[in-house]
């Protein structure tokens, strides 16, 4: 199956991906439904740290992704909680209804 061989290399990818590339991947694996613990735990952890390296659009994309598919994070929602009131100049309508 196609899509248990992309999230195998997901999982093996994740330490190189820069915060837009985790950002990108959660969106599209949210968008296409998919819902692997193990990835989303794996991009979780990717994006908690990098988080300092985030820019609005990708922790917006990022949160709404994992909300999609329902997998909790609750240290990564803290987190992103945490920096975006303390850059919440930087987002702007559609960042903060993500």
């Amino acid at each position: 199956d196609v899509w248990k061989v992309l999230e195998s290399e997901i999982i093996r990818s994740t330490e190189r991906f820069n915060p837009m590339g985790i950002s990108n991947v959660a969106w599209s694996l949210a968008t296409a439904k998919r819902s692997s613990s193990e990835v989303w735990s794996e991009l979780g952890a990717s994006a908690l740290h990098n988080i300092h390296k985030f820019d609005s659009q990708a922790l917006a994309n990022t949160v709404w992704a994992h909300a999609t598919v329902g997998h909790s994070s609750p240290q990564l929602f803290n987190k992103v909680a945490k920096i975006s009131l303390s850059r919440l100049d930087d987002f702007n309508s559609q960042n903060l209804a993500n």
